[in-house]
C-alpha cells in the first residue's frame, strides 16, 4: 500500500515538473533557486517547512488519531513546563539580585556611619566583585550569553540559526551572569536576559535536555523539527517577559509584535497558557517571600509599581506637555540607538578584537566608573529638609539607613533632611523607579538633580550597552524616561498651578515614551506599562506618547533590536519588503549563476565532490521521463544527504532507481533521523569516512527528497516572493519558467472538505477539481 502511494507521488511529481528543463553538466538552465541561507558569522537558515518526503509520509501513515491527540497533549504539557521553569528561573534571579543588593547597601550604610571613605571603597569593591564574576562567566564559559539576547532570539524566530544561543551553558551563563551584572549596579536590566532565559529553557525541554552535560531524558525528546522548536521558543519568549514584568498579557503581545515572524491561533493559546503559568508561579513565590523567607527580598525584585493612588484625571491643557514628552522620547530614543551603534561598532572593530582579557578590563572599569558616579555625585549635592508629613501617608522622611523607599538621608548634617540625588542614584534601579513613579511626593526631586541624573545615567547606559555581560535595556530605558518625564511634570505643576497634577504620572509617561522611541514597540509596551503600574486610567495617555515617540524615532533610524541584529550580522527579513523590490522580478533576484543539481540516482563520489565544492544547503534533483526528457522531481537538502552518506545503509551497486528493481519503496530510516541537533553543528562532510568501495556505490534520492517545494514563476515580483518567504518561513524556493498548461484550479470551496471519511473527501476533492477545469 505504501509503495503504491510512493509510485503515485512520483507520478504526480513528474507531471508537476514536466516543463522544467535540464542541462547535461549538472546545472539547471531556466531554473533559479532563491534561498535565505547565509554563511556570515556561521549563520544559516532554519528549515521551518515540512519536508513531505517518503520517510515523512510513511511515518504519518503509521500514526492514528490517538497519536494526534497525544501530540497535542504533549505540546500543552511542554507549555506548562516552560512556564514553571521560566518562573522559577526568574524567582531565583530576582531573589539573588535583591539579596546581593540588599547586603551591599546595608553594609555600605553601616560603614558610612563611621567613615564615608571606607563605605565608598567597600561599595566599589562589592560592585566590582559582582561584575567581575559576570564578565568572567561570559568570556570563559558562555560567550553567547552576552547582551540581552533578544536580537538573537528574534533572528531565530525569523528563520536564522545562530550557533550557541540556545545551549545549556548559555542558559547557565545568562542566569548567573545577570545576577552579577544587575546586582553589581551597572546601568542595565535583567528583563532582556529573562527573555533569552525563557527561550533557552523552552529549547532545552524540546530536545530533552543537554546530552553534553548528561542532563537529558529520552522521554522529553518529542519535538526535533525546527518548526516545533520555533513554537516552543515563542512560548519561552512570552514567558520571559511575563516573568520579568509580571505582565502575562504583555508577554503574549511582546512575542506577537516584536520577536515572531509567523503566528497562528493554536500557538497563541499555548503562549497565553504559558504566560499565565508564569504569573501564578511568580505570585506564589512572592507570597512565600513576604513571610521573610527570602532575606532582603521585599518590595523590589519583580517589577510592579502601583501608582493607582496617583493622578485621578487630567485636563485638556495637559495634553500639550504630554505630547512634548512623546517628542522628547522619540528624539532621545533615536539618539540612544545611534550612539549604541557607534559604540558597538567601535568595540567590535577595535576593543574586543584584543581578547577576553580586554573585555574583563572594560567591564571592571565601567563598574568602577558607575560606582564612583552613583556614590560620589550625591556627596556634592546639598540636602533638602523633609516635607511636612501627611498623617495618612506611609512614606517616611528620611528613611531608615539601608531600607528601601523615598527620602534617603545621605551625607546630610541634620536628621530631618534627605538627599534627592541619592534617592535615585544610590539605590537599586527598581527602587529608584518606584521613587520616581511615587505619587503625592511633589517637590521631592529638584530639577537640577533630575537633569544631573538624566545626563549621567544616559551616558552610562550608552557606554555599558555592549559590554561582555548579560544586559537588558528595559529598566535603563524606564529610568531615563521617568527622569525627564518627572522634569516635564515639575514644569507643568509650576505652570498650571493645579493641585491634582502628579509628577509621578508624567514620570510614567516619560518611561513609556523613551521605550517607544528606542525599541519602537507600541501595543505590547502599552499593555506592559499598564500591567506594571496597575492604573488603567492612564491607558489613553500611554497610547498617545507611544504613538508620538515611535513616529518621531522612525524618522531617524530603526528600533534598537533591529539595529543590533544588523550589527551582529543577523539577516532579518523585516515585516515589509523594500520599495525597490516592487520593480524587481524573481529571475533578477536569482542572478546569472547556474543552479547546481543532482541526478535522482547519484554516485557517492559525485555527491561527495558536490558537497565539498560548495556550501549550498539545497539541490534540485533531476530525473528523466521514459522519452528521455529531463525534469525536476524535488529538492534535496544538504543535511539529509549527509545523513544518507553517514549511515551507508541506502547505498546500492546499481545506477537504476531502487523501487523499479525491487517493486518496493520501503526505506530504513525514521523521519526523526534527519532532524538537525539544536547545537547547530550537525554533520559535516569532513566528519564522514567513506572507503574507495563506498565511493563507487550509488544512492537513490527519490524517497528522501522534498517532492513538493514551493515554486514561483520567473516574472513574479520580488515583493510577492518576499512575503511568501517570510510568512511561510521558507528556506528555498524554485524560480521556474512559465508553465505550458494548467491541470486544475483550486478555489476556496475545494479546501472546505468535511471530515466524514478519507474516501469521501478524496472523491469530493477530485470532483471539484474536474469542475474547476
Amino acid at each position: 500500500m505504501l509503495s503504491n502511494h510512493f509510485e503515485n507521488g512520483m507520478d504526480m511529481a513528474r507531471l508537476a515538473w514536466s516543463r522544467l528543463p535540464h542541462s547535461e553538466d549538472g546545472e539547471l538552465d531556466g531554473v533559479g533557486l532563491l534561498s535565505t541561507s547565509s554563511n556570515r558569522n556561521g549563520v544559516e537558515s532554519l528549515d521551518y517547512e515540512v519536508i513531505e518526503n517518503y520517510a515523512y509520509r510513511e511515518e504519518q501513515a503509521q500514526r492514528g488519531k490517538f497519536f494526534v491527540g497525544y501530540n497535542v497533549a504533549v505540546k500543552w504539557f511542554f507549555a506548562l513546563l516552560i512556564g514553571i521553569g521560566t518562573g522559577l528561573a526568574a524567582v531565583f534571579i530576582n531573589i539573588s539580585v535583591e539579596n546581593f543588593a540588599g547586603w551591599k547597601f546595608a553594609l555600605t550604610f553601616n560603614i558610612i556611619q563611621k567613615s564615608y571613605l571606607a563605605g565608598f571603597l567597600m561599595y566599589i569593591l562589592i560592585n566590582l566583585a559582582l561584575v567581575f564574576s559576570s564578565v568572567y562567566i561570559i568570556t570563559h564559559f558562555a560567550p553567547a550569553a552576552a547582551g540581552s539576547g533578544i536580537p538573537e532570539i528574534k533572528g531565530y524566530l525569523n528563520g536564522i540559526d545562530i550557533p550557541g544561543i540556545l545551549l545549556f551553558r548559555t542558559l547557565i551563563g545568562k542566569i548567573f551572569g545577570s545576577i552579577g551584572s544587575v546586582g553589581g549596579g551597572l546601568a542595565l536590566g535583567k528583563e532582556g536576559p529573562l527573555v533569552h532565559t525563557g527561550a533557552c529553557i523552552a529549547s532545552l525541554l524540546g530536545q530533552g535536555g543537554s546530552t553534553k552535560y548528561h542532563l537529558s531524558s529520552r522521554w522529553l525528546q518529542g519535538f526535533k523539527s525546527d518548526r516545533d522548536r520555533r513554537d516552543l521558543v515563542t512560548c519561552g519568549c512570552a514567558a520571559g517577559v511575563a516573568a520579568a514584568f509580571r505582565a502575562p498579557v504583555g508577554g503574549v503581545l511582546f512575542a506577537l509584535e516584536e520577536v515572531t515572524s509567523w503566528w497562528r491561533s493554536q500557538l497563541m493559546w499555548r503562549v497565553f497558557f504559558t504566560s499565565a503559568v508564569v504569573a501564578v508561579v511568580v505570585r506564589v513565590a512572592m507570597g512565600w517571600c513576604k513571610s521573610g523567607n527570602c532575606g532582603h527580598f521585599g518590595a523590589g525584585g519583580f517589577i510592579i509599581w502601583d501608582i493607582s493612588d496617583g493622578q485621578e484625571d487630567y485636563s485638556f491643557e495637559e495634553l500639550l506637555p504630554m505630547a512634548v514628552i512623546g517628542i522628547i522620547g522619540g528624539l532621545l530614543g533615536a539618539l540612544f540607538n545611534q550612539l549604541t551603534i557607534y559604540v558597538t561598532r567601535w568595540r567590535r572593530n577595535y576593543l574586543h578584537k584584543k581578547g577576553n582579557r580586554v573585555k574583563i578590563y572594560e567591564a571592571c572599569l565601567i563598574s568602577v566608573l558607575t560606582s564612583v558616579i552613583s556614590f560620589g555625585l550625591p556627596l556634592l549635592r546639598n540636602c533638602s529638609p523633609c516635607p511636612d508629613s501627611d498623617p495618612g501617608s506611609e512614606i517616611e522622611c528620611p528613611r531608615a539607613p539601608g531600607a528601601d523607599g523615598n527620602y534617603v538621608n545621605f551625607y546630610c548634617g541634620k536628621d530631618k533632611e534627605y538627599n534627592d540625588l541619592a534617592t535615585i542614584f544610590f539605590n537599586t534601579q527598581d527602587d529608584a523607579i518606584r521613587n520616581l513613579f511615587s505619587a503625592k511626593t511633589i517637590h521631592e526631586f529638584s530639577a537640577k538633580s533630575l537633569l544631573t541624573f538624566l545626563v549621567m545615567f544616559y551616558t552610562l547606559a550608552v557606554v555599558t550597552f555592549g559590554t561582555a555581560v548579560p544586559a537588558g535595556q528595559f529598566v535603563p530605558g524606564i529610568m531615563i524616561g521617568s527622569t525627564y518625564g518627572r522634569l516635564v511634570g515639575i514644569f507643568t505643576v509650576n505652570h498650571y498651578k493645579k493641585l491634582n497634577i502628579d509628577e509621578g504620572t508624567y514620570a510614567l509617561l516619560g518611561a513609556a515614551s523613551f521605550l517607544g522611541g528606542s525599541m519602537r514597540m507600541t501595543v505590547s509596551l502599552c499593555v506592559i506599562m499598564v500591567e506594571i503600574t496597575n492604573n488603567l486610567k492612564l491607558l489613553p495617555l500611554i497610547m498617545l506618547v507611544l504613538l508620538i515617540s515611535k513616529a518621531v524615532g522612525d524618522v531617524f533610524n530603526e528600533g534598537l533590536y533591529d539595529e543590533q541584529a544588523r550589527l551582529r550580522g543577523i539577516p532579518l527579513l523585516e515585516s515589509r519588503p523594500k520599495y525597490v523590490m516592487r520593480k524587481m522580478t524573481a529571475r533578477e533576484a536569482c542572478g546569472n549563476q547556474k543552479v547546481l543539481s543532482l541526478p535522482r540516482v547519484v554516485k557517492v563520489a559525485d555527491a561527495v565532490s558536490i558537497l565539498r565544492s560548495n556550501k549550498h544547503n539545497g539541490f534540485p534533483v533531476v530525473d528523466h521521463t521514459r522519452d528521455g526528457e529531463p525534469l525536476v522531481i524535488g529538492l534535496m537538502l544538504r543535511s539529509h544527504l549527509l545523513v544518507l552518506l553517514q549511515s551507508k545503509i541506502d547505498f546500492q551497486h546499481s545506477p537504476l532507481p531502487s523501487h523499479s528493481r525491487s517493486g518496493s519503496g520501503a526505506i530504513r530510516h525514521n523521519f526523526s533521523e534527519f532532524a538537525k541537533p539544536v547545537s547547530s553543528k550537525g554533520i559535516s562532510i569532513d566528519d564522514i569516512y567513506l572507503s574507495s568501495e563506498d565511493l563507487e556505490m550509488y544512492i537513490d534520492l527519490a524517497p528522501f527528497l522534498n517532492p513538493s517545494p514551493y515554486v514561483v514563476p520567473e516574472d513574479m515580483s520580488l515583493t510577492k516572493v518576499y512575503n511568501l518567504f517570510r510568512q511561510l518561513g521558507l528556506r528555498h524556493i524554485f524560480v521556474v519558467p512559465r508553465a505550458s498548461r494548467v491541470i486544475g484550479v483550486i478555489t476556496r470551496k475545494d479546501l472546505l472538505i468535511e471530515e466524514e471519511s478519507e474516501d469521501s473527501a478524496t472523491m469530493e476533492l477530485q470532483s471539484t477539481s474536474r469542475s474547476a477545469t
